[in-house]
């Protein structure tokens, strides 16, 4: 993101079940209820209702408790006349516990039937919570399947700082956008980003429209007036990284060295865009030398006609841009297929491991390029000089990247900014070739996995032994206010 990439300008609760404490003998009635509350009497219920949420910091309710999602199949049709959305989304997932009930998210839409291993559950809804009770108790490390039958019209959701994000209208379709909690607006799941799957996709549409996803184009058929499309994403992916564009685009299919390069624009940003996104491969060449081994199977890019949007994405595989793009931003949002979709933020308190590095990404860009080098670059943002207005030098220091005082800051200017000046002076620390070691070695460590802050500065420190990086972390992580520059 400014990813939620605003530099664009330059282009509820969960009904617990309650345990069972029956008398010896129970009259009729009372074991009918029994039965058509708990589903069965006779075994005694051993699980325990999976958690309404994860507790992140600033969206507790995000996210679900009691299981771990692997997959994610979803059948999609959608009516852009009626803007009505058909779905049906069949989850596989492994309980960590014993679990008599489970929650997924999901905003909105009319739940029609859920089934667990194919028999029909009970469920009811509170909020973005679709409780789920299936007929029998889920064991400890049970691989299980849930289906949702869903129909409706998805919302647009928006966040605590303002921006939109869910299911938004386009003019010729919409475009499904999930950073933080959008996701949920479109398809049921686990839906924070410590919880990765892989994902099958198949979307219908009116023949005439593409429908554009992540990962790979498996298959395109068109019956009767309608065109399905079919796509695949085998590494694993938070569910805030799936998108879907809807709509009439330019296709284009072409290679990354190995890589399938498949490119979504709207004819009207087709001109302006062609330039920068022919630069795709060699940006790509680039990162793999600054950053590791791309970390998935495919590459592109989807750039629609929605300034009303306002941001880019780093949506997994094809990052979406709402116009066309310059080439600082694409960098940015293809150094997040590293820092961000392949190493997934633990919670959301940890987005400055996103946006500090892809920042960073750009500066190294620049260094690498004929521009200003990354010690200059700091110097002009620690200085003000970077910036067009007092006021934008001024609010990259209004609080520390790894602790954003809340949900509506999480990707403001010090997430983005400072996060960069952290790694700056990781790398000022420990030695070019050390740190450069360390920007490839985290890419390694935790590929297709998540991590914190904690992670981070014990993985550096753990690489540079004898350096002392207590001052970085005191003062330019986490410490409050601006830092005196030696």
């Amino acid at each position: 993101m400014v990813s939620r990439d605003r530099r664009i300008t330059s282009v509820a609760r969960s009904v617990r079940l309650v345990p069972r404490r029956l008398a010896p003998t129970l009259p009729a009635a009372s074991l009918l209820a029994c039965t058509l509350v708990l589903s069965a009497c006779g075994g005694g219920v051993h699980g325990t209702p999976g958690g309404s949420g994860v507790r992140d910091p600033y969206f507790p309710k995000s996210g679900n408790g009691g299981y771990d999602v692997t997959h994610y199949g979803l059948r999609l049709a959608y009516d852009p006349d009626a803007h009505h959305l058909t779905g049906t989304a069949t989850l596989t997932a492994r309980a960590d516990k014993d679990l008599s009930a489970f929650n997924l998210d999901l905003l909105g839409m009319e739940v029609e039937k859920v089934t667990v291993g194919g028999d029909t559950a009970r469920w009811n809804r509170a909020g973005q919570e679709l409780t789920v009770r299936p007929h029998g108790d889920i064991d400890r490390d049970e691989t299980f399947r849930v289906t949702v039958r869903y129909s409706g019209t998805p919302e647009t959701v928006t966040d605590p700082d303002g921006s939109r994000e869910g299911w938004l209208r386009t003019t010729d379709g919409v475009l499904a956008l999930g950073e933080p909690t959008g996701s949920m607006a479109w398809f049921p799941g686990n839906h924070h980003p410590s919880d990765k799957a892989a994902y099958d996709l198949a979307v219908t549409v009116p023949k005439g429209l593409q429908a554009v996803s992540n990962g790979e184009l498996r298959s395109e058929r068109t019956t009767r007036g309608r065109t399905t499309f079919v796509w695949h994403s085998g590494e694993p992916m938070a569910s805030y990284l799936a998108t879907l564009a809807i709509g009439r685009f330019d296709i284009g299919r072409t290679r990354a060295g190995d890589l399938p390069l498949y490119t979504a624009v709207d004819p009207a940003e087709a001109a302006a865009s062609r330039p920068v996104l022919a630069r795709i491969p060699e940006v790509l060449r680039w990162s793999e030398r600054r950053f590791g081994p791309y970390p998935f199977s495919a590459t592109g890019a989807i750039v629609d006609s929605a300034a009303s949007v306002g941001y880019a994405l780093e949506t997994q595989t094809r990052p979406v841009f709402p116009g066309a793009p310059d080439i600082t931003l694409l960098v940015h949002e293809l150094a997040h297929q590293w820092y961000g979709d392949s190493v997934t933020p633990e919670s959301w308190r940890d987005m400055w491991l996103n946006e500090g590095f892809a920042t960073y990404a750009e500066w190294l860009w620049e260094e690498d390029h004929g521009g200003d080098s990354a010690r200059e670059t700091f110097d002009a943002v620690y200085s003000g000089t970077h910036f067009d207005t007092e006021e934008a030098a001024e609010e990259i220091w209004e609080f520390p990247p790894a602790d954003p005082p809340s949900a509506g800051q999480i990707s403001d200017p010090p997430v983005y900014w400072r996060g960069a000046m952290v790694l700056q002076k990781v790398r000022q620390a420990v030695g070019d070739d050390r740190f450069f070691s360390i920007l490839r070695g985290w890419a390694a460590r935790y590929r297709h996995g998540n991590a914190d802050t904690a992670d981070f500065t014990a993985y550096v420190e753990k690489q540079a032994p004898g350096t002392d990086l207590e001052g970085v972390w005191d003062a330019w992580l986490y410490g409050d206010g601006k830092p005196e520059q030696p």
